[in-house]
């Protein structure tokens, strides 16, 4: 009996004490205010707009340069080191004029090509033909007709650049001449013989372009005797032409 009401009595307090949990449990879960325990978080700054691109009217955007296409400035670009021109053509055309109260007046015509090899920027050198015509007159007061005569020789020619355009220019000529010549019964004649002419002087180049030049040369003839093929002094017009 007393077992029973143990059981009975320990019934109605579970059914007397579950209201009150459910209540304290309802309580824990209330809307009561809360303190945030979190840290602040930093305002988010505001982004800086981009600048628009222009883009003119018409041109349509892939038409505008990238900057990986866009040249680099000219001090940035590397210059190919220029090579100077070793070989040149040089060809002269000379004229010349003499008198003598012995052997009468001379005039020479001459033409001379060359091929030039630069040793330096300012020395150059090279061999040659040339090919001379005179004509020769008898001296004032005396009867006779004149001579024409025609030479062909070889030469070597040295030329060094004193200042910018100015130049001395230097010659060797071996040449198989026809020269005027007298027998025992005074006779005049034409014969072949060989005359050495060495000439030196100066000149003056104008440019003309990158390859080509002219040059006007005033030369002193040390070879001033009866069979001479040129007159005192000879004066040459010559073209110059750089070689690849």
């Amino acid at each position: 009996m007393k077992q029973l009401a143990l059981v009975l009595f320990l019934g109605g307090a579970s059914l007397w004490l579950a209201p009150t949990v459910a209540a304290q449990t309802t309580d824990s879960t209330s809307t009561k205010p809360q303190l945030n325990t979190s840290l602040p978080t930093a305002p988010a700054r505001n982004q800086p707009t981009p600048a628009p691109v222009y883009q003119p009217e018409g041109v349509p955007a892939e038409a505008t340069p990238r900057a990986e296409n866009v040249p680099a400035a000219p001090s940035q670009v590397q210059q190919a080191p220029t090579v100077p021109r070793r070989f040149f053509l040089y060809s002269n055309f000379g004229l010349g004029f003499s008198s003598n109260p012995y052997y009468g007046s001379q005039f020479n015509a001459s033409i001379a090509p060359a091929i030039g090899y630069r040793v330096t920027e300012r020395l150059a050198l090279g061999p040659g033909i040339s090919y001379a015509y005179n004509r020769i007159s008898p001296p004032r007061g005396v009867q006779g007709q004149g001579f024409s005569t025609n030479s062909f020789g070889v030469k070597g020619f040295m030329q060094f650049i004193v200042f910018q355009e100015f130049f001395l220019h230097g010659e060797y000529e071996v040449t198989r001449a026809e020269a005027l010549y007298q027998d025992n019964t005074g006779r005049v004649f034409v014969g072949k013989t060989t005359v050495n002419t060495p000439l030196l002087g100066a000149g003056y180049r104008q440019q003309f372009g990158d390859r080509a030049a002219g040059d006007i040369t005033l030369l002193y003839n040390f070879n001033d005797g009866i069979n001479d093929i040129y007159g005192q002094p000879v004066v040459r017009f010559s073209f110059l032409f750089d070689l690849k």
